[in-house]
C-alpha cells in the first residue's frame, strides 16, 4: 500500500462519504478483475510473456491493497468488476488472443486514477505504463498474425464493398433479379481470382527478394581458397551496412570456420506467409464477403426489397470487419467499424445513383 505522503490531497482523517466508499469498492473490484485477466492470459503463455503478465497482475495487486487500506472494515462483500473487465476475463479464459490484449490495452488507457485524488500518483503512473506494456505484448501478437490473416480480413472487406456496389449499381438500372444474380456471382469469381492471384504474386515476389539477399552457394565454396592477407570478404559485410572495422572483424571470424554468415536480419521487415497460403485466404475471404450482397437474390428476393436486405447484411458485416481492424490497429473498434460502414455504403450509394442514371438513359433510348 502506498505511503501517506504518496497520496494526493483529499485523504484526510475524516470518515469517507458513502459515495467515496462505493467508488473505492468499485475500484477494488476492478483491480481484482484486471489481475485475474492477466493471470488467465499468463496461464496460456510461457517464457517471458508469462512473466510479464504475472508481473502486471502483481502490480494490480498493489493497487488492490491501496483500496483495501482506505476502506478498512468497510470493504464489505466482494463486488463484480465493470462490464468491460468482466468481458475481458471471459475472453481471456476462453481465447487468450491478441484481441484480448488489444482490449486490455484500451482498458488501461481509460484508467480514472489521473483525475481521482484518492488514487496515488504512482498508481496513475503505473496504469499509463501498463498500457505501454500491454501495447508491446499486443504488438507481438499482431506480428504473429502475419499477412495471411490480414489478407483474410481485408479480402472479406473488399468483397463486401465491391460486390455490394456492383449489385446495387446493376440492380438500380431496373434489370431482372436473375441478371443481377448472374452479375453478382461473376463479380464474386472475378474479384476472388484477382485477389488471390495478386496476393500470390505479391508474397512470392517478396520472398524471392529475401532469398536474393542470402549468401549464394558459390560464395561459400570460395571461402577455403581466399587469401587470408588479401581478400574481398570484408567488402561483402561493408556492402551490407557494417563499418570498415566491423566488416574486418566479421570477415576474420568467418575465415576461421569457413562459414559465410547470412545477411543481417531486417527487424522492420515482416515475413508475410507463403504465397499459396496468402492467395487461398484472399480468394476464400473475398468470396465469403462478396457472397453476402448476393444472398437475397439467391433466396428469391427482387427489386428494392433485395437491395435493402443486401445493404443491411453487408452493413452488419462491415461493422464486424471494421471492429476487427480497429482492434488489430490498437484503435477504437467502434470508430473503425463506423468508418468502414461509411466507406462501404458511400461506394455503394455512388454506384446505385450511377445505376439509376444509366437505367434512366437506357429507358429513354428505347
Amino acid at each position: 500500500m502506498a505511503a501517506p505522503e504518496d497520496t494526493r490531497a483529499g485523504l484526510g482523517g475524516a470518515a469517507p462519504t458513502p459515495a467515496e466508499v462505493k467508488r473505492w469498492r468499485q475500484y477494488l473490484a476492478d483491480e481484482r478483475a484486471e489481475a485475474a485477466v492477466y493471470r488467465d492470459l499468463a496461464s496460456r503463455r510461457g517464457g517471458e510473456e508469462r512473466e510479464i503478465l504475472l508481473a502486471l497482475a502483481e502490480a494490480e495487486g498493489r493497487h488492490e491493497a491501496h483500496w483495501i487500506g482506505l476502506l478498512g472494515d468497510r470493504v464489505g462483500e466482494p463486488r463484480k468488476g465493470d462490464i468491460r473487465t468482466r468481458m475481458l476475463g471471459w475472453l481471456a479464459r476462453r481465447f487468450g488472443s491478441v484481441f484480448v490484449l488489444a482490449l486490455a490495452q484500451r482498458a488501461e488507457a481509460r484508467s480514472p486514477y489521473d483525475a481521482d485524488d484518492d488514487a496515488t500518483r504512482s498508481m496513475a503512473a503505473d496504469e499509463r505504463i501498463h498500457e505501454e506494456v500491454v501495447r508491446g505484448l499486443a504488438a507481438r501478437g499482431r506480428n504473429r498474425l502475419s499477412g495471411t490473416f490480414r489478407a483474410a480480413v481485408f479480402g472479406a472487406n473488399d468483397g463486401l464493398v465491391s460486390n455490394l456496389a456492383l449489385v446495387m449499381g446493376v440492380g438500380a438500372t431496373g434489370v431482372s433479379a436473375q441478371y443481377v444474380l448472374i452479375t453478382g456471382i461473376a463479380g464474386l469469381l472475378a474479384g476472388a481470382l484477382s485477389m488471390g492471384a495478386g496476393e500470390y504474386v505479391s508474397v512470392s515476389s517478396q520472398r524471392e527478394l529475401l532469398d536474393a539477399s542470402n549468401p549464394g552457394g558459390d560464395s561459400r565454396s570460395a571461402l577455403p581458397h581466399l587469401d587470408v592477407d588479401a581478400n574481398e570478404l570484408a567488402l561483402v559485410y561493408r556492402a551490407r551496412g557494417m563499418t570498415e572495422a566491423e566488416a574486418a572483424t566479421q570477415a576474420a571470424a568467418v575465415l576461421k570456420d569457413n562459414s559465410l554468415a547470412p545477411a543481417p536480419a531486417d527487424d522492420t521487415h515482416e515475413i508475410v506467409g507463403t504465397g499459396i497460403g496468402a492467395a487461398l485466404s484472399s480468394f476464400c475471404f473475398f468470396a465469403s464477403g462478396a457472397i453476402i450482397p448476393v444472398l437475397p437474390y439467391l433466396f428469391g428476393a427482387t427489386g428494392l426489397t433485395a437491395i435493402i436486405i443486401s445493404a443491411v447484411l453487408v452493413g452488419v458485416a462491415l461493422l464486424v470487419t471494421g471492429a476487427i481492424v480497429g482492434l488489430l490497429a490498437g484503435a477504437s473498434p467502434l470508430r473503425r467499424a463506423l468508418r468502414q460502414l461509411a466507406i462501404g455504403f458511400g461506394a455503394a450509394a455512388v454506384t446505385y445513383l450511377l445505376g439509376l442514371l444509366i437505367g434512366s438513359w437506357l429507358n429513354q433510348g428505347q
